[in-house]
């Protein structure tokens, strides 16, 4: 199971709750794209409308732009697959307030490429000190070690 993208600026930027594995419909050279970590999830987000739920703004490069059709567009909306019990909680999670659905990290599970979904609540600014603050002791204690 490689990990190919991740979203580093979830975990400062957000609590994360729950986690959820979802597919991605994806066209075949965005695959190859994932594979090759030209990708990037900052700044994405879920939304679930109607039965459905979808990724937006992740942005998927080409893999090669001269073999890519004219109008592709790299930041576009992407279909999430999900099982319905899934749904539900991603919807009920979704319509709370101050809760949000935020792409962690795109991977490869056997042969598909899974994306994982965290429902999150965004952290204030003093939660975000705190976090800087703990890693930057972490990071002296580990050189001490040393």
């Amino acid at each position: 199971m490689a990990t190919y993208i991740k979203n580093r600026k979830a975990y400062f930027n957000y609590e994360i709750k729950k986690t959820f594995e979802a597919g991605l419909e994806l066209l075949g050279f965005e695959v190859k794209s994932i594979k090759n970590g030209k990708g990037n999830l900052t700044g994405a987000f879920c939304i679930i409308r109607g039965d459905e739920a979808f990724l937006i703004g992740a942005h998927i490069s080409a893999y090669q732009e001269n073999n890519t059709p004219k109008d592709y567009d790299p930041t576009r909306t992407r279909k999430l697959l999900v099982s319905k019990k899934e749904m539900k909680e991603l919807s009920t999670a979704e319509g709370t307030k101050g809760l949000t659905l935020v792409p962690i990290s795109l991977y490869s599970k056997g042969r598909y490429i899974k994306v994982s979904i965290a429902v999150a609540r965004g952290k204030r600014t003093f939660d975000k000190r705190e976090t800087i603050k703990k890693r930057d002791l972490d990071r002296e204690l580990r050189r001490d070690y040393k």
